[in-house]
């Protein structure tokens, strides 16, 4: 057994440096993802189908984020989607890697998708690099593909040479993700992205998985991420879809769950195989562009605490330090509310 001791978010900090900004308004949080994908505030709407339809990529795109439209559904709805998205955003869409891919890959593009997906929980597979063989025969070396979902080195560099241009990394961390339980497989989030960036391959780095405030994104961003992927940070806001329902104590929500949960799979195809995930329910939040907005301040002030002006200069400067437990609690707020 190899003794590796794998870090989380939570097990980490900045260290604060010196700093001659003097505005955040001269911080470029802008992330070039290459193939015609730039987001001016590098986060993107993870393709579930109580997340990202066109309603959150009009959102999304609205302040120079994007948003992946899922695939739990048929192609004409999914194309329907990318249809009612304001042609001036960037908007992704998603596709598997059996099935009707190919078919939906050439309809969603048809349809003026600006990039593709490869939506797969385990993306280090001989299945995703014959989907990606055959996408790029399709779609030549210019239109940008995404892909994922991998872990580890050998994973993101397997997914370039396959043909990816960014990939998603992280294998079971997000907040209705049970993979690590349910297989034992998977790395903490931080560890994925330290671990990815090591790779010498002309590929963008979308950390996807365990991303709980801005502060996890800045994380994220230092350890060599070039993009960030959410998806319980935006539940239950207006531009998700779903009915609002309330409950006996008028106390307003709207459904969340995973795509390998039961309730997904059985919904999507009739039946469920290994589920990876669960179902719940988070309370109706108002519109996506409120958190979007505290989060775009969040990340400003962060590279502020570096003394960055831009991705690449955060990447240089950062400075992790390990904290411990009590660290932890310590960084949390811990006043005592209860007696206002």
């Amino acid at each position: 057994m190899n003794n590796i001791r794998a870090l989380s978010y939570d097990d980490v900090l900045l260290r604060p440096q010196r700093s001659d900004i003097r505005s955040r308004s001269e911080i470029d949080i802008s992330s070039d993802l290459e193939g015609g994908v730039c987001l001016q505030l590098p986060i993107l709407a993870s393709p579930m189908d109580t997340i990202s339809e066109s309603a959150m990529a009009n959102a999304m795109g609205k302040v120079g984020a994007s948003c992946i439209v899922h695939r739990y559904n048929t192609i004409k709805e999914q194309v329907n989607e990318i249809n009612k998205v304001d042609s001036l955003r960037t908007v992704g869409a998603a596709i598997g890697v059996s099935g009707d891919y190919i078919e939906r890959a050439s309809a969603l593009v048809a349809a003026g998708t600006d990039f593709l997906c490869i939506d797969v929980a385990h993306g280090h597979h001989i299945m995703m690099k014959e989907a990606l063989w055959e996408l790029r025969l399709m779609f030549g070396d210019d239109y940008h593909i995404m892909a994922g979902n991998v872990a580890t080195l050998e994973g993101i560099n397997d997914l370039a040479d396959w043909g990816a241009n960014s990939v998603r990394c992280n294998i079971g961390g997000g907040s209705i993700c049970s993979t690590r339980i349910q297989t034992g497989h998977g790395l903490p989030g931080l560890q994925t992205i330290i671990e990815c960036a090591q790779t010498d391959r002309d590929v963008k780095i979308i950390a996807d998985g365990g991303i709980k405030n801005s502060g996890d994104m800045i994380k994220a961003f230092a350890a060599g991420a070039d993009a960030v992927m959410v998806g319980s940070l935006l539940a239950g806001t207006t531009e998700t879809p779903g009915e609002i329902y309330m409950d006996a104590k008028g106390t307003r929500w709207k459904t969340y769950r995973g795509m390998a949960s039961k309730e997904a799979q059985v919904e999507w195809r009739g039946k469920y195989s290994s589920f990876e995930g669960v179902a719940s329910r988070v309370p109706h939040r108002g519109p996506a562009q409120t958190i979007l907005e505290d989060l775009e301040k969040g990340i400003r002030s962060g590279f502020s605490y570096s003394g960055a002006r831009n991705l690449k200069e955060l990447q240089v400067k950062a400075h992790f330090v390990v904290q411990t437990a009590s660290g932890l609690s310590e960084s949390r707020t811990h006043i005592d509310t209860r007696s206002w």
